[in-house]
């Protein structure tokens, strides 16, 4: 009786969670931005876009778990996929992509509902116009979580060009980063740095690297990097499943979900998350330091634009700061002989 009883708990409180989770997620959330159609998958093969990257005039994507280890490639202009790159036969949970240098994305096989692997993995994959076939050509490297196994569908390269894993924990996500070199010939041990919002479904950095965006399945939140604090938060737009988000070269925010012929949306952001992550502009240099001769001595005069500079013992400032004590002393001097008592 108590083994039913035990599993059934276990059972309400799986059901249950995730519906508090998503309750809490939309009281927290501020004002829902709006968006706007970017594009429309038109490939059919695009049946559960997890991952996007959009770089170069395209964007591109991956299916969820259950699909063989193939990456599109799609005319953001026009939504057909103008380009395939199988990299493998069998990947056991694809859910992520990031940025990985002109032409390459990382495909993250980091998905693991059960939190049953020893390690996932990761790989630099070639993607662009035209279909490729790179199986046997590309690397992938082991990674390995501190402490076990957990479950991950957010992948995400820091300003250092450091892979970051978030996961996607119930009550709340680890932020892992993984080593500065990648050894493929062995396990790289990442290492927590933070935490993040629950349900964490994919992740991006804006181009300046100073904050990042995670996603839920309707929420957004923003964080500073690398102090991962919390900048602001916000509703995403209605989707079937949303769960892609990638932030292009221009700071433009487009989101994905699972379906067949599906929308990627631009996100309008909020005014407080667009103020935060606004580019900042260039510090103005200070004023020049320019000086003009002296007309008598040679030695140059004071700085112009009030900058201070010390006193030349021997020009003209060196001499006005003699007469000018001289006749401060000679002034004190009738001071207190004016004050003397007379007789």
């Amino acid at each position: 009786m108590r083994t039913t009883r035990t599993a059934a708990r276990a059972v309400a409180l799986a059901v249950a969670v995730p519906f508090v989770v998503g309750l809490v997620d939309l009281a927290s959330a501020g004002a829902a931005p709006s968006g706007r159609v970017e594009l429309t998958f038109t490939d059919p093969a695009i049946v559960e876009s997890s991952g996007l990257v959009a770089r170069d005039g395209l964007v591109v994507t991956v299916n969820d778990s259950g699909d063989t280890g193939r990456v599109f490639a799609v005319d953001r202009r026009t939504g057909d996929t103008v380009g395939v790159t199988t990299w493998s036969d069998d990947p056991e949970d694809v859910e992520a992509l990031a940025p990985a240098g002109a032409g390459h994305v990382w495909v993250a096989d980091i998905g693991d509902n059960a939190e049953a692997r020893d390690s996932v993995s990761v790989t630099r994959v070639p993607v662009g116009r035209g279909d490729h076939d790179v199986r046997g050509d590309v690397t992938t490297y082991e990674l390995v979580y501190p402490g076990g196994a957990r479950d991950a569908e957010t992948l995400l390269v820091d300003p250092d060009g450091r892979l970051v894993v978030v996961t996607k924990g119930v009550f709340g996500a680890e932020v892992l980063r993984a080593p500065a070199r990648l050894d493929p010939g062995r396990p790289n041990r990442m290492r927590a740095v933070g935490t993040a919002r629950a349900i964490a479904t994919d992740g991006a950095f804006w181009p300046d690297g100073r904050h990042l965006v995670v996603r839920g399945y309707s929420s957004a939140s923003v964080y500073a990097w690398p102090s991962l604090g919390l900048v602001a938060r916000f509703d995403l737009p209605d989707q079937p499943q949303g769960e892609g988000i990638t932030v292009d070269e221009d700071g433009v925010v487009l989101i994905s979900t699972e379906g067949v012929r599906t929308d990627v949306l631009r996100v309008r952001l909020p005014r407080r998350a667009a103020a935060a992550v606004a580019p900042v502009a260039p510090v103005a240099p200070p004023p020049s330091v320019t000086a003009s001769p002296s007309t008598d001595s040679g030695v140059a005069a004071r700085p112009v634009d009030g900058v201070d500079a010390p006193d030349v013992v021997g020009g003209r400032s060196g001499r006005s700061y003699v007469i000018g004590a001289g006749f401060a002393l000679v002034m004190l001097v009738l001071l207190v002989r004016s004050l003397r008592p007379r007789g």
